[in-house]
């Protein structure tokens, strides 16, 4: 037996091991590698089965991953030649044409950074075993065997290899780790950039093991592109010049349809996979590289001097992979080459954006901003006093002053005896089919005899009347119902006290009134709705006739905030709570000042509206930040 240790700087081994501790970077450099052989043997004119297997076995704090191929396997001096480190035993350095991985330190990071392993490989009927581990000191070290034997049969059917071949077999007990699900693992091996181009020409297939038994099969592992439209290419062949020379590549530039794309990391959707011969390189959009316009578009950019440059011994990549180098002069000239021919298609999708009648929420975000809006318009009824703006035709007074109020806006009851709240709706001022949408804010000690939230109008009594029964025991019990329709609402506050009056109540009629009722009445805030405001630069404005917040996809700072199919991200609620706040506060402003005499100062208009900001600043938030 011979033990020794790997022959290079072992602080510079912990220092890659560490950064590259993943199961799903280990497993990438492994099959890269299985993919490099396989080339290598097609290269020579020999058929190939192309297969890579990977069995996984997770446990609850570590785990066992074998990478099996077919290829051309390693005699004995091969393998004891890859424990040396470092770029200038890659294969480019050998001027083979290809080199991924980490030049020369791919398999050793990936088993020094997930804990210890071994690889076994058969090639020419010759059996070779080579185990890299630390020692108590923590040193990296090796065990060849002493030299390879004969293989056997029995080598044969273990490792799954029928002719020549490698298994290289990780034992993860690095806790740093993390233990990946089975299935999260199959996605991440479909879905990384560095796997895409060979999980096309290579049948890669994962299997989940348990105490050494497959119990679950991927099946072949592809990766799974989104429908698309083809904007440039299929491989179209494009060119540029580099100290005299013309530098061939081929792009293909797509825009997905429906999906969202996934625009950072290594399971990156969105962006140009660089290809140069069997290497992918790096996945970017060169010079518009995370700017707007850009989430829908995913393609590949081939260029084979890439790689000639990396033999050459170029700075093309960084050693960490992290992309491609921005410094180097060739690269510089492939970038601003790429970003040519992709630039209209950017710019297209920018132009969409200026144009962009209307953009959408979430369900989720949406359903927020209604439940503010509510609370807002009752805010300038309840707190500041303020009527509704005027807008449409002028009606004449209604039986009830409005379509919807309660019996009583205060519902003041002793606890332990059952009593009903009603509400009263004047069909003639609601559109056929209106619904009444109702929300209930009641402690679970005050009972209710049902809570439906939407009711037809036309399926209320012939008085137009809704009633529930409540009944609570806990004195200090209380709760609100609020109903809103159209532009409609009313609310009533109910509160179970022990000193509150033996009788029943009918309420007190509502008597027509100059000012607006507490308790209903219409809704200076009825939505809100994204839309082009040519005419204006202001990120939102307040629209008076339609009572609406209209946010202007046409200002630039809205602009980054909604995609190429009009959809607001939701990671930016923070700038739709500033937005509906400062449009709010200036029109709640506005018409205090109106009602008050006062519209002609502007120190006295941006008194109030930071005293608005003041009151309702941090509600509204509130209310964007916990959706």
């Amino acid at each position: 037996m011979t033990i020794g240790a790997i022959p290079v700087d072992q602080r510079v081994i912990g220092i890659d091991s560490r950064r590259f501790a993943s199961v799903e970077k280990a497993l990438v450099e492994l099959i890269t590698n299985s993919d490099d052989s396989y080339g290598r043997l097609e290269r020579a004119g020999e058929g190939v089965s192309g297969e890579i297997r990977i069995a996984y076995e997770r446990h609850q704090n570590g785990a066992l991953l074998k990478v099996t191929d077919q290829a051309e396997g390693m005699s004995f001096a091969r393998a004891a030649d890859i424990l040396t480190y470092g770029g200038a035993h890659s294969p480019l350095s050998r001027g083979e044409g290809e080199g991924r991985g980490f030049f020369g330190r791919g398999l050793k990071q990936a088993i020094y950074g997930l804990g210890h392993g071994w690889l076994e490989t058969l090639h020419e009927a010759r059996h070779t075993r080579i185990e890299l581990f630390r020692d108590a000191n923590g040193g990296y070290l090796f065990d060849d065997g002493e030299g390879d034997r004969e293989a056997t049969d029995g080598d044969h059917r273990r490792l799954g290899i029928a002719a020549n071949g490698t298994r290289v077999t990780l034992v993860v007990e690095n806790p740093l780790v993390a233990i990946t699900q089975f299935h999260t693992l199959a996605q991440a091996l479909a879905n990384n950039v560095y796997l895409r181009d060979i999980l096309e020409r290579r049948v890669v297939s994962l299997a989940h093991l348990r105490r050494g038994r497959v119990v679950e099969e991927s099946g072949r592992i592809r990766f799974q592109e989104p429908a698309a439209v083809v904007l440039l290419g299929p491989e179209q062949p494009a060119s540029f010049l580099f100290q005299q020379r013309e530098v061939p590549f081929t792009l293909t530039l797509k825009r997905s349809r429906e999906a969202e794309l996934t625009l950072h990391g290594d399971d990156r959707t969105n962006g140009l996979v660089v290809l140069a011969g069997m290497a992918a390189l790096d996945c970017q959009l060169f010079d518009y590289e995370n700017q707007v316009g850009t989430e829908y578009l995913f393609g590949s950019v081939r260029c084979p001097a890439l790689l000639d440059k990396l033999a050459e011994g170029e700075a093309i990549i960084s050693d960490e992979r992290e992309g491609l180098n921005p410094r180097n002069a060739f690269v510089k000239a492939f970038s601003r080459a790429v970003s040519r021919l992709i630039a209209p298609h950017v710019l297209a999708e920018q132009e969409k954006l200026r144009h962009l009648a209307r953009a959408t929420t979430s369900q989720r975000t949406d359903h927020m901003i209604e439940h503010l809006l509510q609370r807002m318009s009752r805010a300038a009824v309840q707190d500041l006093g303020l009527a509704p703006p005027p807008g449409g035709e002028p009606r004449e007074a209604a039986v009830l002053d409005t379509a919807l109020r309660f019996t009583t806006p205060f519902y003041y009851r002793r606890p332990g005896h059952p009593f009903h709240v009603a509400l009263l709706v004047d069909r003639g001022q609601l559109p056929e089919g209106a619904e009444l949408a109702i929300d209930y804010a009641l402690p679970d000690s005050l009972a209710i005899d049902a809570a439906p939230t939407r009711v037809r109008v036309d399926e209320l009594d012939a008085a137009g009347r809704l009633e529930w029964t409540l009944s609570g025991e806990e004195e200090g019990a209380r709760g609100e119902i609020n109903v809103g329709a159209g532009a409609y609402w009313a609310w009533c506050e109910i509160v179970l006290a022990p000193n509150a009056s033996r009788h029943a109540h009918g309420g007190v009629p509502h008597a027509p009134r100059r000012g607006p009722a507490r308790d209903h009445g219409e809704a200076m805030f009825l939505g809100y709705e994204f839309r082009n405001l040519e005419e204006t630069l202001d990120r939102a404005v307040y629209s008076p006739e339609e009572r609406k917040i209209l946010i202007n996809t046409g200002a630039p700072t809205v602009q980054l905030y909604v995609d190429g199919r009009g959809h607001f991200r939701d990671s930016a609620r923070l700038l739709l709570a500033e937005l509906f706040l400062d449009v709010i506060a200036e029109e709640l402003a506005t018409r205090s000042l109106e009602k008050s005499g006062r519209q002609g100062s502007v120190a006295d208009f941006h008194a109030t509206k930071q005293a608005i900001v003041r009151r309702y600043g941090s509600e509204v938030h509130r209310a964007f930040l916990s959706g």
